[in-house]
């Protein structure tokens, strides 16, 4: 069955905290062979207190129960103030809450506990990216994607080109796209985002396919059915175009994407 969520939505929930295993990648002159702190055994009793502490909480996180995520974080702490993981998820529930300032602290923290954690840094690229220093969270992206032990290669290479995209380095989020959907086909979010790179690089009939493959694995969005129908629009294919502005007409007549096609809006 195909996948029915949006792309963007993708981008926003699961790059973030959920995590996609991957297999190691090459060194690159950031690497650092130190296990993520989250994955190493606690060897005390506050550690392991700590850690137990800290991964219910993100388990809470993940389900959207912030409070409860952040009283987690609290009692990781108390327990073992030195447990980077804690403070991380410190940052990521302030992050949730728009609490900017206080995610800032504790996203430094953790750093400063473990400034090699591919998961910290992963994380805390994501936080300078959806803040406004984009260009500087690429840095922490190539620390994780460094790391041969990283168990998420592609969501920090995913991460590293959306916003490669938010600064406008199209070749750059290019190359990490590749090197993503290389290690994951089934990465919908990079595929989306290297069609349209494709497309906006004129280059129409591989913009196509990789829409093609896209929607062998998911079903139309609104994001993808306007790129598609662009797409077609430009090659000249007009059956092709009609049918993804039949798509918008029927599926997603109150989209953005669907006014935008109402009112001429291709470019």
């Amino acid at each position: 069955m195909k996948a029915k969520l949006s792309i963007l939505s993708i981008a926003a929930l699961v790059l973030l905290v959920a995590g996609c295993a991957g297999s190691p990648v090459d060194n690159t002159e950031f690497s650092n062979v130190d296990q993520a702190v989250s994955r190493q055994t606690a060897t005390s009793d506050e550690g392991k207190r700590a850690k137990v502490h800290t991964e219910l909480g993100r388990l809470y996180l993940q389900e959207g129960s912030y409070e409860v995520a952040l009283e987690r974080a609290r009692v990781a702490i108390d327990a073992e103030g030195g447990y980077a993981p804690a403070h991380n998820l410190m940052a990521l529930v302030y992050m949730a809450l728009r609490r900017n300032q206080l995610a800032e602290h504790s996203f430094r923290r953790a750093l400063q506990l473990a400034p090699g954690d591919p998961e910290i840094n992963n994380d805390y690229g994501w936080f300078l990216c959806q803040t406004g220093k984009a260009k500087d969270s690429i840095t922490h992206f190539r620390v994780a994607i460094g790391n041969p032990l990283y168990q998420a290669h592609g969501k920090a290479l995913t991460n590293a080109g959306l916003c490669s995209l938010v600064i406008k380095d199209d070749r750059q989020a290019e190359e990490y796209l590749i090197r993503a959907v290389r290690m994951d086909r089934a990465n919908l979010t990079a595929l989306y985002w290297l069609a349209d790179i494709a497309y906006r690089g004129n280059r129409l009939v591989e913009a196509r396919q990789i829409v093609k493959d896209l929607h062998a694995r998911l079903e139309p969005t609104p994001e993808s059915a306007w790129l598609a129908l662009r797409i077609e629009r430009k090659l000249g294919d007009r059956e092709a175009e009609a049918r993804f502005t039949g798509i918008l007409h029927r599926r997603y007549r109150d989209s953005p994407e669907q006014q935008k096609l109402s009112r001429g809006e291709f470019d």
